[in-house]
């Protein structure tokens, strides 16, 4: 199985760490911003990232591919069978991609992307306010929602816990510091080693 995109992607790389936990071997490789890789291009063809191939099938977008790999390889299952679990689960991958990821993109596209592999400069004023104003909130209600015991939805790792980490890593890349006081549970001070939204996410360093 092979996934398409650099790893620099909260997208990408939330489906190299599903795989992961899932034991299932999956090939990376990068690709530069609007690849015209042909079986990049097949399997994706609005060249965005992740794109993804397991033999003559090829699909894109992370979402599709997680479940699929959740299909192929039920256990240890990483999406709850139960529904009101798998309907949480299925919200906080939702507010990962789409609230927590617009906040995100518009720091590092700004930071990162344009001036580093773009060639040109980023507004910073966009990313400074994404972090000053839009970034705190969000912060704020998902400590609200991480339990005592770290984990999301049922007391344990699950989709849920790997789409929220991932964009934290680009945070990272940023030196952007989620405060360790203020936000206990998100940051994992005070929680139990295993738990919190960083620590497992951290420990693994393939996810990076």
């Amino acid at each position: 199985m092979i996934v398409y995109g650099s790893s620099m992607s909260p997208f990408v790389r939330k489906v190299l760490a599903f795989g992961a936990e899932k034991g299932i071997e999956l090939e990376s490789r990068p690709l530069g911003l609007g690849s015209n890789d042909p079986e990049f291009v097949e399997a994706s063809p609005f060249r965005k990232i992740p794109g993804f191939r397991d033999g003559d099938f090829a699909i894109c977008d992370s979402s599709a591919i997680v479940h699929y790999l959740e299909a192929v390889k039920p256990e240890p299952a990483l999406i709850p069978a139960e529904a009101r679990a798998r309907a949480r689960t299925i919200w906080y991958e939702e507010f990962a991609d789409t609230i927590l990821m617009a906040c995100g993109a518009k720091m590092f596209f700004n930071r990162v992307v344009a001036p580093r592999f773009l060639g040109r400069p980023g507004d910073l004023e966009v990313a400074d306010k994404a972090e000053a104003e839009e970034l705190p909130p969000l912060l704020d209600w998902l400590e609200k929602q991480v339990p005592e015991s770290g984990f999301l939805v049922e007391d344990r790792l699950t989709l849920a816990d790997i789409a929220v980490a991932s964009p934290f890593a680009n945070l990272g890349h940023m030196d952007v510091l989620v405060c360790g006081e203020r936000y206990p549970r998100v940051t994992g001070a005070g929680v139990p080693a295993e738990g919190g939204l960083i620590p497992p996410f951290s420990a693994a360093a393939r996810w990076r």
